[in-house]
C-alpha cells in the first residue's frame, strides 16, 4: 500500500511520534491508523500513544484582517484541556499562525501544514508543541474571506470567532453595522446569507416535512402545498441572516438594518468558527 506523506503527517499529529517511526508503522499496518497506533505503543511509544486517545476539544479561535481590511481569516487551534487554552505560549502559537496564513495567502489547514515558519514545517512545529506543553495540539480550521469591507469579531471567551464580507468599503457607520451583524452570527447562527444560498436538498426537506406537519394536523391535501411554504418562509426567517429579526431591534431584518445605515449595503457572506464544531 502507498503510504502518502499526508497519512504520515496525520498519525505524527495524532501520536508525536518521528516520522520514520509513523511511516513504519503505518506501512507494517498497512495503512490502518488505529492498528500503527498499537504497533507504536507495543515499541515503547508510551506517551505519545496516550496522546493519539486524548481528545483535542478545546482551543482559541484568532481572527486578522489586512491593513485595508479587505481580507480577513478565522484560525482554530485546538488544545485538549481550558487551562492550555488560555496558556500564554498557546494563544501566542495561535496568533502567529494566523498571521503566517494572512502572510502567505494561506486559506486552509491543509494548505498551511506543509509551509515553513520559524525555520521549521508547521506539522513539525505542531508537534514539537505538542511534546512542550503535553496536549495534543492542532490546527482546526482556517476560514479566509475577501470583500470590499472585511469585519471580524471574537466572542469574549475566545472559543468563537465571526468573519463577514460587506459589498462596500468600511467607514464608522459601516464597521459598526459589520459588527453588529458578526454578533447576529455569533448569537443565532444562521445557516445562509439569504434564500438563494440554502442547499436546494435542504429547502425540499423543510417542505416535505411542512407538508407532512399539515397532513398529521388533517389539513387537506389540496393546501398541503400552500401550508409547507408559509412554513418554508418562516424557516427563511429563522435561518438566513439577511431575513433574520435583528436582535437589537426586532422590529427590522438585518437586510433592513443595513439598508438603514447605508443605501445598498449588505452581506456577501460569513464565515462561524466555534471550538469543538
Amino acid at each position: 500500500m502507498n503510504i502518502t506523506a499526508a497519512d504520515v503527517n496525520k498519525l505524527r499529529m495524532q501520536t508525536g511520534a518521528g516520522m520514520m517511526d509513523c511511516k513504519k508503522a503505518l506501512t507494517e499496518a498497512n495503512g490502518d491508523f488505529e492498528e500503527a497506533v498499537v504497533i507504536l505503543r507495543k515499541k515503547g511509544q508510551k506517551v505519545s500513544a496516550s496522546r493519539a486517545d486524548r481528545q483535542a476539544n478545546e482551543g482559541i479561535v484568532v481572527a486578522l484582517t489586512n491593513d485595508a481590511q479587505t481580507r480577513g481569516l478565522l484560525l482554530e487551534l485546538n488544545c485538549e484541556t481550558d487551562f492550555v487554552a488560555k496558556n500564554e505560549d498557546f494563544t501566542s502559537l495561535a496568533r502567529k499562525l494566523a498571521e503566517h496564513c494572512m502572510a502567505h495567502g494561506l486559506g486552509s489547514a491543509e494548505a498551511l501544514l506543509p509551509t515553513t515558519m520559524d525555520g521549521a514545517v508547521v506539522s513539525d512545529l505542531l508537534v514539537e508543541y505538542t511534546g512542550k506543553i503535553g496536549e495534543k495540539i492542532g490546527v482546526n480550521r482556517v476560514e479566509v474571506l475577501e470583500g470590499e469591507g472585511v469585519v471580524t469579531y471574537i466572542h469574549s471567551n475566545g472559543k468563537l470567532g465571526v468573519l463577514v464580507s460587506l459589498n462596500q468599503g468600511l467607514n464608522e457607520n459601516v464597521t459598526l453595522a459589520g459588527k453588529d451583524v458578526a454578533m447576529q452570527i455569533a448569537a443565532m447562527s444562521p445557516i445562509a446569507v439569504d434564500k438563494d444560498d440554502v442547499d436546494p436538498s435542504l429547502i425540499e426537506k423543510e417542505i416535505e416535512i411542512g407538508k407532512d406537519q399539515a397532513r398529521a394536523e388533517g389539513k387537506p391535501e389540496a393546501i398541503l402545498e400552500k401550508i409547507a411554504m408559509g412554513k418554508l418562509n418562516k424557516f427563511y426567517q429563522d435561518q438566513t441572516l439577511l431575513n433574520q429579526a435583528f436582535v437589537k431591534d426586532n422590529a427590522v431584518t438585518i437586510a433592513q438594518m443595513l439598508q438603514k445605515v447605508q443605501a445598498g449595503l449588505t452581506v456577501k457572506a460569513f464565515h462561524r468558527v466555534s471550538i469543538g464544531a
